[in-house]
């Protein structure tokens, strides 16, 4: 190999050192940047309950998914409570849903206890409350069940009498049914608004269980600090890997014997 092949090896070999280098530089201010932005947006993403807070808001308001947008039911038997008993169980719930929450450190009696007494004192507010709280059908509503029924009676009374032969106008036999229940229509109409609302009340002690389960789950993150402990042994794993880029910057890389003497 003559001079002019050394010197053009030479360089090639330099080039390729200083390449090699701007990767590594390059490696390191992407490992510094992820290390320093994964701890940040992790913990914010496990302590954040805004989006848990607000599906349940929607859950309570009756909201049906649909095709991942939450739209208002078009069934008013899905809507078990008002305004004021959505904001009431909400906000209490963010009482609870909350990093102050998470980040505590609470042994096994103290949850027990603290759910105990978060049980009876939502179902007491509820109960002193329950004609605020739930959504009432409207009158309107209980006159357009009331025809409903009415309008079904007069068709199968229709259907019974062209089996026997008859054929009665479907309007006349619904007449009939009116001035039946004529003196009675006001009681019929109080009647189908008592098994809406007891219709709502069966689904009540489900949805209360649910929200007990959630502030439970929330409970149960905090129980011994395991929410605590789990945030700083990720941050310590996340600082431990962060070292590696520098040291293997300082040592010269792959091509570090080309800088010994």
């Amino acid at each position: 190999m003559n001079i002019e092949e050394m010197e053009k090896t030479q360089q090639n070999l330099e080039i390729a050192k200083l390449n090699l280098q701007a990767q590594e530089l390059s490696h390191q201010q992407q490992q510094q940047q992820f290390n320093d932005e994964t701890p940040t947006s992790m913990i914010k993403e496990q302590l954040d309950m805004g989006e848990e807070l607000e599906r349940i808001d929607y859950l309570l308001r009756g909201y049906v998914l649909d095709k991942g947008n939450w739209v208002a039911p078009k069934d008013n038997d899905l809507v078990v409570f008002s305004d004021y008993g959505v904001h009431l169980i909400r906000n209490t719930i963010a009482w609870y849903l909350n990093k102050n929450t998470l980040l505590s450190n609470y042994d096994e009696d103290t949850i027990n206890n603290k759910m105990f007494d978060f049980a009876n004192d939502l179902n007491d507010t509820i109960f002193m409350e329950y004609e605020k709280v739930f959504q009432y059908p409207s009158t309107n509503e209980c006159i357009d069940l009331l025809e409903a029924r009415i309008k079904r009676k007069a068709e199968i009374k229709q259907y019974a009498l062209k089996l026997i032969g008859q054929n009665v106008e479907l309007e006349k036999i619904k007449n009939e049914k009116i001035m039946e229940i004529e003196n009675r229509i006001e009681e019929e109409l109080e009647k189908i608004k008592q098994q809406l609302i007891k219709n709502k009340l069966k689904r009540f002690l489900m949805i209360i269980r649910t929200v007990q389960d959630a502030i439970h789950s929330t409970f149960l993150r905090a129980l011994h600090g395991t929410e605590r402990s789990s945030l700083r042994r990720h941050m310590s794993i996340t600082e431990t890997k962060g070292i590696a880029p520098y040291q293997q910057q300082k040592s010269g890389g792959m091509f570090g014997w080309m800088g010994r003497k």
